[in-house]
């Protein structure tokens, strides 16, 4: 991999790498044991839906507080106000078991149901690096980006399969091997703090011009058009995968086949190393082809995969079926995230990805609750992978639509001989 940054850079570029393997280590470590945990402490599945949608439900509110201001505020405070929220979730739960409790967790914390990005850092995150790396490297560094994080997921899937597995084999109780896990994410959260700490000037927004006000909305300016039409794009596409969040899919395996949580760990590391692999991929195929086309014809495959996992009448082939699909079904998500940073100007980049990871989080946060009714049902329960997939290809249709005449200005530009 070939860099091109200015020294000063190297150090920020550096920890917001660092940052992002371990907060997605700890998303992967948590979204194993989830359900499970909560389900052990006396959680329904209808309860324990609503309270993932709880999750989400105030992810989205508190991030877009926070991402919408970022750049006003100042990127470095609000990421470090980010890892404070994760490092108090992640107590509480291991705290107590009260509902109610766990509930504001919850809603006002940071912590991960998916596997997948949640909090303010992502946002931010994108908007450091789009300023830091030149545009025809950006959809690179965010294939890298996203690289990092999968590989990081995929270890904590695995590692927390494995420690909890081990600490029952050594007479913990399922629960307390839960909880190990979950303190685990906090002490994550307080690592975060500190690595943010560090960061320098140079990942805070660009000063606007002297002279020239300008009427802000969610902080975001001439920009506002394009971000809300993606920003409702994305919620329908973070809806249908909020069916099949990672602790979902883990609960459907254990019910369904009746694998062990070493298993369903194991399932998840294999699936996240794939993912992180598309998504490198992704860079070059877009580099060709066009970073909406990209987003959309490597999507909908991997969509009719998904709605195949069900129809598989062993373990074995369902999580045969399950990695093809995670073999290509991440390729969407560098190139929707530099097109994002692309197509908005630099002192928006922050509430762009803010609002349009807020219009995720809303999406995601109204679905666990619907799929946990349906995983109550005999006669619904992998119903999740059928809706998810319906929905996820009815999105990508429409993105196709929308914006395949909005160039990024890589692909506007004349090609370089």
């Amino acid at each position: 991999m070939k860099w091109y940054f200015v020294p000063r850079t190297t150090l920020d570029i550096s920890l917001l790498f660092g940052a992002r393997i371990a907060r997605l280590f700890a998303y992967g470590f948590v979204s194993v044991v989830l359900v499970l945990y909560l389900t052990s402490v006396g959680l329904g599945t209808i309860q324990v839906g609503a309270l993932l949608t709880l999750t989400l439900a105030g992810d989205a509110v508190i991030s877009l507080w926070l991402t919408t201001t970022a750049d006003r505020f100042g990127r470095k405070r609000t990421l470090i106000i980010g890892a404070a929220l994760m490092l108090g979730a992640g107590a509480v739960f291991v705290i107590t078991r009260n509902p109610i409790a766990l509930g504001l967790a919850a809603i006002i914390g940071v912590i991960s149901p998916s596997g997948n990005e949640i909090g303010p850092f992502l946002s931010i995150e994108q908007a450091a690096l789009s300023q830091l790396v030149p545009d025809n490297r950006r959809t690179h560094i965010f294939a890298w980006y996203n690289l990092a994080g999968s590989f990081a997921t995929a270890t904590g899937a695995l590692c927390a399969g494995l420690i909890a597995q081990a600490l029952q084999s050594s007479g913990w109780t399922p629960v307390d091997s839960y909880r190990a896990v979950l303190t685990g994410y906090a002490l994550i959260g307080l690592l975060l703090l500190v690595a943010f700490l560090a960061l320098s000037p140079a990942v805070e927004a660009p000063k606007a011009a002297a002279g020239r006000p300008v009427k802000l909305f969610l902080g975001l300016h001439k920009s506002r058009a394009i971000v809300f039409k993606l920003s409702a794009l994305f919620a329908l596409d973070a809806f249908a995968g909020g069916f099949v969040v990672q602790s979902i899919v883990a609960f459907w395996f254990s019910v369904r086949f009746a694998a062990n949580i070493d298993t369903i760990g194991a399932i998840f590391f294999a699936a996240n190393i794939l993912a992180g692999i598309s998504a490198l991929l992704a860079a070059r195929i877009a580099a060709r082809f066009g970073l909406i086309n990209t987003m959309v014809f490597t999507h909908i495959p991997s969509n009719i995969l998904l709605m195949l996992v069900p129809f598989m009448p062993t373990l074995p082939i369902a999580v045969l079926v399950m990695l093809a699909r995670f073999s290509i079904s991440q390729m969407d998500v560098p190139t929707r995230q530099s097109y994002t940073m692309a197509v908005v100007a630099p002192d928006e980049r922050s509430a762009a990805a803010g609002v349009t990871g807020i219009a995720r989080s809303v999406g995601a946060a109204i679905a666990p609750a619907i799929s946990g009714a349906l995983l109550a049902g005999a006669m619904t329960f992998s119903a999740p992978f059928f809706i998810a997939g319906g929905l996820k290809i009815v999105y990508d249709l429409l993105l196709y639509r929308s914006f395949k005449a909005t160039k990024p200005p890589e692909e506007a530009a004349p090609r370089q001989p």
